[in-house]
Formats: structure tokens, C-alpha cells, sequence
């Protein structure tokens, strides 16, 4: 290696170890992003007490927003947690087949396929058709799935469930 070089690599290597690193602070539409690991997944905290994680595989785009914060974000595969601060304002996911809305909970969304299943953490979700009809309200505990030509029906999810999505985002 010509001297030059090998004089430059201590610097270089002093230089990526102080640096921040860009895949661990970027920002997207007002929100700041970071990585988590085991399972991997992408956080990206927003103003207003908005907390989007979703699995780092997942097809998500977070939509632009008034005062620095998103109102909707889209998902198209795989899943996302939902953290809104009760009175933070409205946030919404939408899907290809559902709109899932809310005003201050923690909340699942799940796309797979042609299917989109919503389970509510904490709080209250409202969810539609993504023409807004067909509404229903979930509560604590209760989920929906939506598909084409099927009816919207509101059920407690088993526990066995419950810990199987969650656990896509560690808890």
C-alpha cells in the first residue's frame, strides 16, 4: 500500500467511530429515524408525541404533515406500531384495504398479501374502508381484519395472537 494511504486510515478509522452514524439519526417528514435490532425494525419519533415503529422490512411511507408532524402514513407490507399522545391530534394509516384513525392510543397495523388487520393496544382506533365506509371502533384487546368483499367484524383477539404480533415489534 503506497505510504500515503496507510497514514490516512488511523484518521479514517478515528473519524467513523466519533462520526454519528446517518442510518441511526436521518430525518423523514419531521420525524426523526433510528434503527432497533432483535428484531430489526425502524423508529421514527415525531413531534406531538407520535411514535411510528415499523418492521424494517415493511413498505411505509410517512406523508407530510402541518407543525412539523405527519397526519397519515402509508403501509403496504408487513407491520408498523403506532404510538399517538391522547390529545396530539389525529394520525391515520392507511392501507389498500383499510384507514385505521385515531386520536391518542398504541395500536398494530399489519398488511400481507391482499389483508389488513388492525389490533388496538390501548386506547380507541376507528377503522374504514379506505372510501370511509363500513366504519367500526376498536377497543383495548379487539382487532379487525379487512379484506375485499368481506364485512368489517370487530373481535377480542386470543392472547396467543396478541403475542405473536408484538413481538415483531419486542414486546
Amino acid at each position: 500500500m503506497p505510504m500515503r494511504i496507510l497514514t490516512l486510515m488511523p484518521a479514517f478509522a478515528w473519524f467513523l467511530a466519533i462520526a454519528p452514524s446517518a442510518a441511526m439519526a436521518q430525518q423523514v417528514n419531521g420525524c426523526v429515524q433510528s434503527e432497533l435490532t432483535n428484531p430489526a425494525r425502524v423508529v421514527y419519533t415525531c413531534e406531538g408525541g407520535l411514535v411510528l415503529e415499523a418492521e424494517a422490512a415493511a413498505a411505509f411511507d410517512i406523508g407530510s404533515g402541518s407543525q412539523g408532524r405527519p397526519q397519515s402514513a402509508e403501509l403496504s407490507g408487513k407491520g408498523v406500531l403506532v404510538e399517538v399522545e391522547p390529545g396530539s391530534g389525529p394520525f391515520q394509516i392507511l392501507t389498500p384495504q383499510a384507514i385505521a384513525a385515531v386520536r391518542g392510543t398504541v395500536y398494530a397495523v399489519d398488511v400481507e398479501d391482499a389483508v389488513t388487520s388492525v389490533f388496538v393496544v390501548r386506547g380507541e382506533v376507528g377503522v374504514s374502508r379506505p372510501n370511509g365506509s363500513e366504519a367500526v371502533a376498536l377497543a383495548p384487546g379487539e382487532g379487525v381484519t379487512v379484506t375485499t368483499g368481506e364485512p368489517l367484524v370487530v373481535k377480542r383477539w386470543p392472547q396467543e395472537k396478541v403475542d405473536r404480533l408484538l413481538a415483531r415489534f419486542a414486546r
